[in-house]
């Protein structure tokens, strides 16, 4: 009985499912993936959807990355796409372009990157004809209006 219970946690865990790219490793070339990814090594290409990838303090990446979460501790270089957390080390060096869900930058962390967050950009209401809302609370011509208008 305790046993399957077991069982069905450690399949889930992230070290079993883990994909790791050495130190001393260079790999040219797309990674399509559903794993976690830590990579001490070098990686000139794309890495797409893996759930979480950590780039460790030697490690290298030249290219696109598209994933949910990712901690940086070596270099990136080119589009960062995180739908989740992007964390970055002290010693972290990124160039390029960044979107983001949430960001965590450590002090000594280098950031050359245009960065844009999702969910920062709020939709505007398509049938919205109410102009009271969208006027600044110091607008003259508003506050004129208010007060030429009868009271009830």
């Amino acid at each position: 009985m305790f046993s399957d219970k077991n069982k069905q946690t450690k399949s889930m865990e992230p070290s079993a499912s883990q994909n790791r790219i050495n130190e001393g490793t260079e790999l040219k070339g797309d990674i399509i993936s559903s794993g976690f990814f830590r990579i001490d090594g070098t990686v000139s290409g794309n890495i797409s959807k893996p759930s979480k990838v950590v780039i460790g303090k030697n490690g290298s990446v030249n290219g696109k990355l598209i994933c949910e979460d990712a901690d940086i501790e070596g270099k990136f270089e080119g589009n960062l796409d995180v739908s989740g957390t992007l964390t970055l080390k002290s010693t972290a060096h990124i160039e390029g372009e960044v979107i983001v869900g949430k960001l965590a930058v450590e002090p000594g962390a280098t950031f050359n990157a245009s960065c844009s967050m999702q969910g920062a950009k709020k939709a505007k209401p398509e049938n919205s004809t109410n102009t009271e809302e969208k006027a600044h609370p110091y607008d003259r011509q508003q506050r004129l209006k208010k007060q030429s208008e009868p009271l009830k």
